[in-house]
């Protein structure tokens, strides 16, 4: 979420500029070739499925900080050892994830909200997308949280104006700040990603 407002990528080239495209393709990777969903874009959201439909940590165990992993599904599949694309059931995705890759990805992240608003009806509203789906069964979290739709607001505000909604907050001051820490930061990439330009 960061890069909706600070150009952490441009920055910080050896760091940020690494790792975003880097994690945009894990997303990509684990939706459709690991766990075979059909769909990619995991992030936090709520439960799609049942009467208890809470917010709950989903992403892609391979990047996530919690040591144990975070599972993408419903059932909590674990990643270690690596299970095959069986084992990954109700499957959740987010939109608002996938509007977070557009720079880094947008074709890709277009060609994933055409699929998720083609395929699940009742995942589109009056409003845009709604928070999560299941898209094993299709069960929809038919709910607008004021976090996603902000998001998926600045990330398309971005987009199409050339990343204005950055330049109100990273300003001279941010970034005389931020830019040498992130300039002086070093990630190694194993991802094969295209780094971030």
């Amino acid at each position: 979420m960061v890069p909706l407002f600070v150009p952490e990528a441009a920055w910080g080239p050896q760091s940020w500029g690494v790792n975003h495209p880097c994690y945009v393709r894990a997303q990509i990777e684990h939706g459709l070739f690991e766990a075979q969903y059909g769909y990619w874009g995991s992030s936090s959201s709520s439960n799609p499925a049942g009467k208890n439909r809470k917010y709950r940590e989903y992403g892609v165990a391979a990047i996530g900080r919690n040591p144990h992993g975070y599972y993408s599904n419903n059932d909590n599949t674990p990643a270690v050892p690596p299970p095959p694309a069986s084992f990954y059931t109700n499957g959740v995705i987010t939109p608002h994830a996938v509007f977070l890759a557009l720079p880094f990805e947008p074709d890709a992240a277009l060609q994933n909200l055409a699929n998720l608003r083609r395929d699940f009806k009742d995942a589109y509203g009056p409003y845009g997308f709604y928070d999560a789906i299941n898209v094993q069964t299709g069960q929809v979290a038919q709910y607008y949280l004021a976090l996603d739709q902000g998001m998926i607001m600045a990330a398309i505000a971005n987009q199409l104006r050339n990343n204005r909604l950055q330049g109100y907050f990273a300003n001279d001051d941010v970034r005389r700040v931020l830019e040498p820490l992130l300039q002086g930061e070093v990630f190694k990439s194993r991802c094969g990603a295209k780094p971030y330009m």
